[in-house]
């Protein structure tokens, strides 16, 4: 049943629901991403502050010079919702209505409408994490660290998150302008892209040398383990004495996935630990016994790997697995968990932060790399410097194993 429809059938609805939410429990049991969570002892909104919000669309509805912006219930009701999770002020906890809901699970199975860009917030700025590579946002050269400033004829500076992502992404074949400050440039840089359907193969694989094999992941999706795992597996095949495994211009994607890409290089162990105010969200991650692949690794990383590749990295650095070779790491260590309310909306929540092994947290930090090398990835090794010495560092490897063998 439609939303619209859903509200015409039981008028109020929503605003009853919203009433709910400020003067009392809603008493409701939601899924979140690893478990249920029981709402308990929500403390209700002072009177006032309702009557205020009666009051203030009583003074638009009459006063506005353009009568024709009457909103509905549901319109209201979800500038109000997503007005208050903006208000706590954390730019990663967010409120999306159902449509915007429907397009976030199709993000997670890897395929949506869009530029193929992922940004972050940081210090207040809207910045691009990373374009995935063959989409609109990659083809006209947009780079991790760009500000996203204006788009269209907006400028979005100081808006929430999630109000970005929805203008960015829309129907494959509509044209999208957006303006970006990017260090080192006075004027800011104009990008004129066609939104496309964007498709995530998360995993892709080439031979470097005759004994070391480079695999990438450009995001972490619900395919991601089994993609790597079939990329290890005709490593191994093909007799690969050692791995590069690229996560630059990684953003990250799910958690479960990371800690099963971890789990084929660790001999058990932990992988990350999660951190946060309720026992729920409060968790180890271990590796199963047991490896994989068990050759010298180099795993390359830049300011574009977050979230979900920063575990990864964390995990190989802290538990000696890896050498980390490239630029400091975005920093986004954060657990976001969806909380499904009545209706069909969603509550993206910040539950908790991610720590390495060791006990490091990511969260506005990001991981030091052991190898520092500045450069732009390429995937070419002729032209990408960062490749080249992850290369080195797993031959030199390899050389003094067979040297130590005798």
């Amino acid at each position: 049943m439609g939303v619209k429809k859903f509200i015409s059938k039981k008028k109020g609805f929503l605003l009853g629901l919203l009433l709910l939410i400020l003067f009392g429990s809603l008493g409701l049991l939601v899924t979140g991403a690893r478990g249920e969570f029981q709402f308990k002892d929500i403390l209700p909104f002072e009177a006032q502050y309702v009557w205020m919000m009666k009051q203030t669309r009583s003074i638009l509805e009459t006063y506005h010079v353009n009568d024709q912006n009457k909103k509905s219930d549901e319109e209201l009701f979800y500038g109000a919702m997503k007005g208050m999770v903006a208000a706590w002020g954390d730019p990663y906890s967010r409120f999306v209505d159902p449509d915007e809901l429907k397009q976030e699970e199709i993000d997670i199975e890897g395929e949506y409408g869009g530029l193929g860009i992922y940004i972050g917030s940081k210090d207040g700025k809207i910045l691009v994490i990373s374009p995935i590579e063959g989409t609109p946002a990659h083809k006209v050269g947009l780079e991790p660290m760009d500000e996203i400033v204006k788009v269209d004829d907006d400028i979005v500076l100081g808006w929430n998150i999630n109000d970005v992502v929805k203008m960015l992404r829309g129907e494959p074949g509509s044209k999208v302008t957006i303006w970006v400050r990017r260090e080192g440039h006075d004027e800011l840089l104009k990008f004129e892209m066609t939104r496309e359907l964007i498709k995530i193969d998360s995993v892709s694989q080439k031979r470097l040398t005759g004994d070391v094999a480079y695999i990438r992941i450009s995001h972490f999706t619900q395919k991601t383990p089994e993609e790597m795992k079939s990329a290890l597996k005709v490593a191994l095949d093909t007799q690969a004495k050692g791995l590069v495994l690229d996560l630059r211009n990684n953003p990250g994607g799910l958690l479960d996935a990371c800690v099963a890409v971890a789990d084929y290089f660790l001999d058990g162990g932990e992988v990350v630990s999660i951190r946060g105010r309720v026992d729920r969200a409060n968790e180890v991650f271990n590796a199963n016994p047991g490896v994989l692949f068990k050759g010298p690794v180099a795993v390359l990383i830049n300011e574009g790997s977050a979230s979900a590749s920063e575990i990864v990295a964390g995990a190989f650095k802290d538990r000696d697995r890896a050498v980390l070779v490239g630029e400091k790491s975005f920093g986004k260590g954060s657990v976001q968990t969806l909380f499904k309310l009545p209706e069909g909306s969603g509550l993206f929540v910040t539950i908790a932060k991610y720590y390495t092994p060791s006990g490091v947290v990511i969260d506005g930090v990001g991981i030091e790399p052991h190898v520092k090398v500045e450069g732009k990835y390429t995937g070419k090794l002729e032209d990408d410097e960062q490749l080249k010495e992850a290369l080195k560092e797993v031959e030199a490897f390899l050389v003094k194993a067979k040297e130590a063998k005798g």
